[in-house]
């Protein structure tokens, strides 16, 4: 099927001032030709744009603009055509229903991407890259994935990949000579080689938590007792009227989310139901529901007013729903109310969660949106602080699991080094080290993880 030549709308399906079908194969020029009504696009010489017609025997669909790709020098490194035409969807539908008339099919979801990774023209982690900028909804996660893009994971890896290479060939030499107990490969070298591709290794792991958070957003929950001012705060911060707000206790009753960019991160921010015990069955399942979303929350906002709480109820909820991995920040709601500046509740708090929890408290009304902006830095400095120094971040789960693969391989042949494994044992662990690195670059890959990746591809790409 890789020989076939392919068409598919490359832009977004609807009215648009002009829309672009893309075509690809050996016999993109000749299909596209057969069709068009203008120069001879056959004849013409790369990467030029012609101006004529597409029509359907004797009728004229659009006039249009066609731009001709010929190979190698394409992004599949096919001959490649470009039609430019007017942004009707009917108008789109007919000039594909000509072109597969005339001997192309529809493309299947990311197969222009597989092509130019089957054909050499990128790597795999590249490909992913192509999907990641197409996805990309603010400026950290452009930047990340446009570095992929040029090749930066592939770049950071296969340097000490061909070192780890030329050693395994070294070692497979050995077991060709092993009656005469000789030894190609320098231990200490490799050994040496082994430290700086795990330090490498981790390095990279560790960009992961920061790449996540710009690539998918940080999830943050907002909890706390009814009427603590949860739903206040998340319009607040949004500074719109997104959720009801009432005296009434227990008026949210599921989950509300919504997305707030913050120094170009996404933050999403989840308004839940107020935890209680409670009767209600449909609350119940709201309080559930919170709970739910506190154990996948990177961030808990837990709000509460000195009014309706006592230091002991606000350290009992943070050792309820504490984790390693959650940055808690406690907020003191309806400051505005307070006749005071120094607040002897927080001080209370202070002296109980620290050092035994690590919290951040900040006064808050979120009702006159006081404290919102210190809130917003606070949130800001988390991403910040999970910077690593690694000019390359991995953003990509697929990536990192092949990273923590490679680093047990690693691991692996260190162990087998100093212990002073068989030969034929270190060549096994050194080959699994190889082809993991491999995985990352689709060097070593199969047609169901192909498949996977690039079925998450829109159609024209």
């Amino acid at each position: 099927m890789n020989h076939d030549t392919i068409c598919a709308l490359a832009t977004p399906n609807g009215v648009g001032a002009l829309g672009i079908i893309r075509v690809s194969g050996n016999e993109a020029l000749g299909i596209v030709n057969r069709c068009f009504e203008g120069k001879n696009i056959t004849e013409v010489a790369s990467h030029t744009v012609h101006y004529g017609f597409i029509k359907d025997g004797d009728e004229q669909i659009d006039e249009v603009m066609v731009a001709v790709f010929r190979a190698p020098k394409t992004f599949t490194t096919e001959n490649s055509v470009e039609i430019s035409f007017h942004g009707s969807p009917h108008i789109a539908r007919k000039i594909l229903e000509v072109l597969m008339k005339n001997g192309a099919r529809m493309a299947k979801a990311g197969e222009f991407t597989m092509r130019a990774f089957m054909n050499g023209r990128i790597d795999l982690s590249q490909a992913e890259a192509i999907a990641d900028v197409i996805a990309s909804e603010n400026e950290a996660s452009r930047k990340v994935a446009l570095n992929q893009l040029k090749g930066g994971i592939s770049n950071e890896i296969s340097v000490l990949r061909e070192d780890l290479l030329n050693f395994t060939s070294l070692i497979e030499l050995e077991l060709d000579f092993a009656e005469e107990d000789v030894e190609f490969a320098d231990r200490t070298a490799m050994n040496m080689l082994l430290n700086r591709l795990e330090e490498k290794l981790n390095a990279l792991m560790e960009s992961f938590q920061y790449g996540n958070a710009i690539k998918n957003g940080v999830e943050v929950a907002i909890i706390g007792k009814p009427n603590a001012g949860k739903s206040t705060l998340l319009n607040a911060l949004l500074k719109e009227e997104r959720a009801i707000v009432s005296d009434i206790a227990g008026t949210t009753r599921d989950t509300i989310e919504e997305v707030l960019h913050i120094n170009g991160t996404a933050f999403r921010f989840i308004d839940t139901a107020g935890i209680r015990e409670t009767t209600d069955a449909i609350e119940a399942i709201g309080v559930q529901r919170a709970k739910e979303k506190i154990a996948t929350a990177k961030i808990l906002l837990y709000l509460y007013d000195e009014w309706d709480a006592t230091p002991e109820e606000v350290i009992g909820f943070v050792k309820e729903f504490w984790r390693e991995d959650l940055k808690v920040i406690l907020l003191h709601n309806k400051i505005d109310l307070s006749e005071s500046n120094e607040n002897e509740f927080d001080q209370v708090l202070s002296k109980a969660l620290i050092p035994e929890f690590t919290t951040t408290i900040i006064p808050i009304s979120a009702k006159v949106q006081t404290g919102i902006e210190t809130l917003k830095k606070e949130l800001s400095s988390y991403v910040e602080n999970l910077k690593t120094d690694e000019s390359t971040v991995i953003t990509n789960q697929r990536h990192f699991e092949a990273l923590q693969k490679s680093l047990r391989s690693v691991r692996n042949v260190k162990t087998a080094l100093t212990q002073s494994f068989h030969t034929e044992l270190l060549a096994y662990e050194l080959r699994y080290a190889l082809e993991h690195l491999g995985e990352i670059s689709g060097e070593f890959t199969n047609d169901e993880v192909l498949g996977n990746i690039f079925s998450k591809f829109c159609i024209g790409k």
